[in-house]
């Protein structure tokens, strides 16, 4: 199981062509839910296997920071995937994603309380005990706050870390957006974050719409976000960063020149 390392890519079906063709190129990350738990896996997913190219099954449907405990099928399907990938970590979000019966279809923030600390290290916990490797869990954008905070970002963070001895996946467009829609500054929170707990790192791009910055993976990585990328370099140089593109692909050239501009200003190796 090859740890993460270097500048990687959301693998998706729509660009398999385009990665396999990215010769530096050492992990990936698929949307675990994507993969079956059973019977035959994606051709192209087994081909990078084959090279070595380590594949982080990325999960959606969890619903950590749910009031109700973490659904025992959703983690067994996580942890089938990670098997089957020989993948050497697994990540999740701190959000939920249902309530009540429902599903929101959607990664939804929690209110930064101390309840929903319990809650999420509570869910966390019991998918350790089933998970084959460690889970690196990542704080998602978010358009709004609860109104009952009773903890700031970073103390939110730092608990639920410190609780269940997970890794950090740090998303510096989600920091970005929401220091933007806030009106606070990114780096204040990078200085109080245990950037060394940070298994990978994701870029992504994004947009201003209706007075607000939205974390969308179709738009070209901002250069304040490679701006924050370098900062948070400058501290702390994490293991791996891995660029997420969910719709809208540009032509390859263009997508080859993102990756490359992750590289240029993070100091990772071009995979290019």
């Amino acid at each position: 199981m090859t740890p993460p390392h270097g500048v990687g890519i959301g693998w998706r079906t729509e660009i398999a062509g385009f990665v396999a063709g990215l010769p530096g190129l050492r992990f990936v990350e698929v949307v675990a839910e994507s993969v079956p738990a059973d019977g035959p896996l994606p051709d192209g997913l087994v081909a990078l296997r084959e090279r070595d190219v380590a594949v982080v099954p990325h999960g959606v449907r969890l619903s950590l920071g749910g009031a109700e405990p973490v659904e025992p099928a959703r983690v067994a399907h996580l942890a089938s995937v990670a098997r089957r990938l020989d993948a050497p970590l697994v990540s999740e979000h701190i959000a939920f994603v249902r309530a009540g019966g429902r599903e929101a279809g959607h990664l939804l923030p929690l209110p930064r309380s101390r309840g929903a600390v319990d809650a999420t290290c509570a869910n966390v916990a019991r998918a350790q005990a089933e998970l084959p490797v460690p889970i690196a869990l990542e704080p998602i954008a978010a358009l709004f706050d609860w109104p009952d905070d009773e903890l700031d970002e970073a103390e939110f963070l730092t608990e639920i870390l410190d609780r269940t001895g997970a890794l950090l996946l740090l998303d510096v467009a989600n920091v970005y957006a929401n220091a933007r829609n806030r009106g606070t500054d990114p780096l204040a929170l990078l200085d109080r974050l245990p950037l060394d707990r940070i298994a990978y790192l994701h870029v992504a791009g994004g947009a201003e719409h209706g007075g607000f910055y939205h974390d969308t993976h179709t738009h070209p990585v901002p250069s304040p976000v490679l701006d924050l990328l370098g900062e948070l370099c400058a501290r702390h140089r994490p293991p791996a960063l891995l660029l997420e593109r969910d719709g809208h692909y540009p032509p390859a050239p263009e997508l080859r020149a993102e990756l490359d501009a992750l590289a240029g200003v993070s100091g990772y190796p071009v995979v290019t």
